[in-house]
């Protein structure tokens, strides 16, 4: 299966070798495949600096398991989704990546699609991926 990876489940994969990371290398381990966007890749490393700077070099060893797209997705503004415009872009990328899961931290934004498929793109917490790909096995 193709999942999208949301910024904010790179920053908490980069942060600490936990159980974001090890969800990750899991997912690979059970075959699923790995995407991202400079436009999440970014967004990750710029929090990273922020908020963890002595995590920013541990991106790149996470990166190694992800399929990066290179430039940003011709976005299309999804007005009746309820997404501020800066998480349009994550939500286009997934769909023309031709991913099956967006996998997202962002409650705030994302919470309400949880669960739910956007042009056949399934929205799903950490914790939802792990327990729909990862428990059945």
């Amino acid at each position: 299966m193709r999942l999208f990876l949301d910024a904010n489940v790179l920053f908490s994969a980069a942060k600490s070798a936990g159980p974001m990371r090890e969800l990750l290398m899991s997912l690979v381990r059970a075959d699923h495949d790995l995407r991202a966007d400079d436009y999440v890749v970014e967004e990750a490393r710029r929090n990273l600096a922020l908020k963890n700077p002595e995590a920013a070099g541990q991106l790149d060893e996470v990166l190694r398991v992800v399929t990066v797209a290179r430039g940003p997705a011709k976005v299309r503004t999804h007005a009746s989704l309820p997404l501020p415009d800066k998480d349009q872009p994550v939500m286009e990328a997934a769909i023309a990546l031709g991913c099956h899961v967006l996998v997202t931290g962002d409650k705030t934004h994302f919470g309400a699609l949880y669960g739910k498929s956007v042009e056949g793109v399934e929205v799903l917490s950490p914790a939802q991926v792990a327990a729909k790909l990862l428990a059945a096995r």
